[in-house]
């Protein structure tokens, strides 16, 4: 049976910073934040629980910043991260708007917490492009863990063979294989037809 449904990923597929930055680059300069004393205090510790829905974002973050950056709130530094961490690959969207109209459902699959998911998903719009968002906090696992992939197959009705996964990492990418799911490794340097062609699907 022919693919049904593709499985996009976000960051590194859909969102893709300008000239492979980090979303975190001028952050020290534009925030007086060093990237380096966030991951200590914050991303190290604390954001696999968030992450995995078992912690709120800004009941993390706000005690964080009260130690390294007393000047920032938190509500202040997730707007600037989502915000930097936001550039939508339009071509890719054109290219899948275009399976789209000719019958596939484009759904979002992704390692995301709660605000930032809600972020992509409304104030980006992708809710307009997308039937729907699997993301590890709404699912409580993530890739490249086989659980998140079974999920994604219950909630959307759809057999392994029939979903296609576009991801930038390889981990997921074989995992998805492992489960018995078709997937390709993005790279952005090819156009989508040309990377599911190369692929042979």
């Amino acid at each position: 049976m022919a693919v049904r449904a593709l499985m996009v990923d976000v960051d590194g597929v859909v969102v893709r910073h300008p000239d492979g930055r980090r979303w975190d680059a001028d952050m020290e300069a534009d925030l007086g934040l060093s990237p380096d004393d966030l991951q200590r205090a914050f991303f190290t510790p604390h954001f696999e629980d968030i992450v995995l829905g078992r912690a709120d974002l800004h009941e993390r973050l706000a005690p964080a910043l009260a130690e390294i950056a007393p000047h920032l709130t938190s509500d202040r530094l997730a707007a600037y991260w989502f915000e930097q961490d936001g550039h939508l690959d339009h071509v890719l969207l054109e290219d899948l708007a275009a399976y789209r109209a000719d019958g596939l459902e484009l759904h979002l699959a992704t390692v995301q917490e709660h605000h930032r998911a809600r972020h992509l998903w409304q104030s980006l719009g992708l809710n307009a492009q997308f039937e729907a968002m699997h993301y590890a906090a709404d699912y409580g696992c993530k890739k490249p863990d086989a659980a998140f992939f079974h999920l994604v197959e219950q909630r959307t009705g759809f057999a392994p063979h029939e979903l296609l996964l576009i991801d930038d990492s390889v981990r997921n990418v074989e995992a998805a294989r492992a489960c018995g799911w078709n997937a390709i490794l993005w790279t952005g340097e090819l156009r989508l037809a040309e990377a599911l062609a190369q692929a042979g699907l």
